[in-house]
């Protein structure tokens, strides 16, 4: 079957065929969460495989190979599923068994942790600087000739895909161009990283000591050690202290994220009695077979068995150009066919190993999660997700393995949801260590919080490709900003005010926001509905504040005791707002408690303790002024220094107001500070503008004088 002819279907959990591009798909009782499913690429409606009342869930997530630091692409994929997760579980109410596994042996761990441990022992060693450069020079010639050939193959690969894709059928056009399309973008990702290998011999022909070259060149200089002496390598324990030390970075950048824990924990090295038996009885089912030492799996009895390969991206079997990233050995002579994969892979010299019935060797990339996903969760899951780069070769394999394992109890669909994360763009390219185009999840902290950062993932769709560009993140302070503004804006309104006393006879301004707020529950919830669209749900709660800020700015406006803003009204729209928030993990504190909660301080705590010395300083510098009659000016100053200075370290922004009575407001005295800064800045612009105006027109003004007086 070629690829172009895989008919993509999806079976309903009641057990009803859908196909590819059908009306039906989306055919589903009022009221029913709809989601986007890999599997056709169509939004489809949501039925757990228990049954449609039932409330319990089964969520397998792909997490990390611990082979490098982690980065905002990463960010991107699992602060995403954070969020779709507590959606799911605080505001849908399911019951979610979540497991996560971690990849700790892998052929990328292995190269990098190699790579390491060889550069540092070359690095002991007694070489000059010119030997270090020679060799150096060499290892960017390898890789640049190395590239070449990728980049003139990925070429070719783009002519073939038109000349196909102009000679096709109007029924295969629509998957052969989606392949055109892919296949042209990995011509820009090798690209790129022909530029980079490029720009780094230019540096090295600068370059003149050790360290300033192994600055431009460390990694192609690891790599052609790892050429030349990798198979030296047999300490067992330099491969799992490199995947720890990784793993344990991976759990804190998770932490600092907010992104709630799994359930369940899987690591591979821990299941490698499990993988075994999956592997065998893969084989002993007829879908895989040994060559040499290895086991692969066999794609063409697969399809004969009566399964579909392929199925997540059908355009993309048998295109090495296509495959992920780390998808090793694609092309072997041990192979039957070349869309056949590794289960099972022979130990090579400088290689970890694992007893089999094949003989020494290690799991592929792929049986891994399929048989800790089978052996937590069985022969039916829910939801499965992923980086859209995962979708094949990794998941379409993960697929084809548990199908062929559970071939004798007619499984043909193991995953009834497969979601993926859209990429993180950067510069036109997606952000990946290969391209080396990446921001690490630590950098990007130092620039922006926790909360900045899942507000920029809430504000853009789950599935589909983002920026991570100025646009994107000026929108995100934009909105923080307005939230931020929001939630103090209420806090003065009821500060000091008895809600219960103080409550009057509504008026008509209080039943138009009434009404709003009822709009916008009604709202947010057909967008949640729809496949998860949390960047519209913000939309929606942005219009509900800015009809409050109205609400509050004609009660402010009109000064009637007998109408004043309503307290009540005012609580239950800042804790609607704060709980929305609250279920993306936004905000941390109980969504009944309104606000941010980071801007809260409380007098009890050592954070009261510096009000009140702030407070004694005040008063001691206004009654010292006050006992030496000291100018009211003298006062005015002491009065702006308490305002700009101590009370902006304790977070706290005083706002004068034109009656004369100033109103408090708590913040993050950083932002008051950048806000000081940026005020500064613009004055101190102003005055220079003005002192050369005035210079201008002196200058201007002196030859008249002159001509005058001849």
């Amino acid at each position: 079957m070629s690829k172009a002819s895989i008919v993509r279907e999806w079976t309903r959990p009641d057990g009803s065929k859908c196909v590819g591009g059908s009306e039906d798909n989306a055919k589903a009782p009022p009221g029913s969460l709809m989601l986007y499913n890999s599997l056709l690429d169509e939004k489809v409606p949501f039925v757990p495989a228990s049954g449609p009342g039932s409330k319990s869930l089964s969520w397998y997530t792909c997490g990390p190979t611990v082979y490098d630091v982690s980065h905002m692409g990463h960010a991107r994929n699992y602060v995403t599923f954070d969020i779709i997760r507590r959606v799911l579980e605080d505001y849908f109410g399911y019951n979610i068994l979540y497991v996560m596994n971690v990849t700790d042996v892998d052929d990328k761990i292995i190269l990098r942790a190699r790579r390491n441990y060889l550069l540092a022992k070359y690095k002991e060693g007694k070489h000059t600087d010119a030997e270090v450069k020679a060799f150096a020079e060499k290892a960017v010639q390898n890789s640049f000739a190395k590239q070449s050939a990728k980049l003139a193959e990925a070429e070719a690969l783009v002519v073939a895909a038109k000349e196909e894709q102009e000679a096709a059928a109007a029924d295969k056009k629509g998957g052969l161009q989606r392949q055109l399309n892919e296949l042209e973008g990995a011509i820009k990702n090798e690209a790129h990283k022909l530029s980079q290998i490029q720009t780094a011999l230019s540096a090295l022909g600068q370059a003149g000591d050790s360290a300033t070259i192994y600055a431009v060149a460390s990694d192609f200089v690891a790599e052609e050690l790892d050429r030349e002496q990798g198979k030296s390598v047999t300490d067992s324990s330099i491969f799992r202290a490199h995947a720890a030390k990784y793993e344990a970075e991976f759990t804190q950048d998770m932490d600092s994220l907010g992104v709630r824990r799994p359930d369940v924990l899987t690591r591979v090295s821990e299941y490698m009695d499990e993988i075994v038996d999956y592997v065998k009885k893969i084989v002993d089912n007829g879908m895989a077979y040994e060559s040499n030492g290895s086991v692969y799996f066999d794609t063409t009895n697969f399809r004969a068995c009566g399964h579909t390969y392929g199925k997540l991206k059908p355009w993309a079997v048998g295109s090495s150009a296509l495959a992920a990233e780390g998808e090793s050995n694609f092309e072997t002579s041990e192979k039957r066919s070349n869309t056949d994969f590794a289960l099972w892979k022979a130990s090579k010299p400088g290689e970890p190993f694992w007893e089999s019935p094949w003989g020494q060797g290690r799991p592929g990339w792929h049986i891994e999660c399929s048989a800790m996903a089978s052996t937590l969760i069985g022969s039916r899951m829910d939801i499965h997700t992923g980086g859209d780069d995962l979708r094949f070769p990794h998941h379409d394999n993960e697929l084809a393995q548990a199908e062929a394992f559970y071939h004798n109890e007619g499984c043909h669909q193991w995953v009834n949801y497969f979601l993926h994360s859209g990429h993180l763009e950067i510069e036109g390219l997606k952000m990946s260590k290969s391209l080396k185009n990446f921001i690490t999840i630590r950098e990007a902290l130092k620039s922006f919080s926790a909360r900045q950062l899942r507000l920029l993932f809430v504000l853009q769709s789950w599935n589909k490709s983002m920026v991570y560009g100025e646009a994107s993140r000026a929108e995100m302070k934009a909105r923080e900003a307005q939230l931020k503004t929001f939630f103090q804006n209420i806090e003065v309104a009821v500060r000091g005010v008895d809600e219960i006393t103080s409550c009057a006879k509504w008026q008509a301004e209080e039943r138009d926001l009434s009404q709003k707020m009822q709009a916008v529950q009604n709202q947010v919830h057909e967008h949640l509905l729809d496949n998860l669209n949390t960047a519209a749900v913000m939309d929606t709660l942005s219009e509900l504040i800015k009809s409050t800020n109205i609400y509050l700015s004609k009660k402010r406006e009109s000064a009637s005791a007998a109408a004043p803003a309503q307290p009540l009204l005012l609580r239950k729209v800042a804790t609607y707002v704060t709980r929305m928030l609250s279920m993306f993990g936004i905000v941390d504190a109980s969504w009944d408690k309104p606000g941010f909660a980071d801007a809260a301080g409380g007098a009890g705590d050592a954070k009261g303790a510096g009000y009140l010395d702030a407070f004694a300083a005040f008063r001691d510098e206004v009654r010292s002024l006050a006992r030496t009659k000291a100018d009211p000016k003298e006062t005015m100053t002491a009065c702006d220094r308490v305002r700009d200075v101590a009370l902006v370290e304790l977070g706290v922004r005083l706002e004068d107001r034109p009656d004369g009575k100033a109103i408090w407001k708590l913040d993050d005295p950083a932002v008051i500070k950048a806000e000081q800064q940026e005020r500064a800045k613009t004055a101190s612009e102003a005055a220079r503008k003005q002192m050369e105006n005035a210079l201008n027109l002196k200058q201007i003004a002196v030859p008249r004088d002159v001509v005058g007086s001849t």
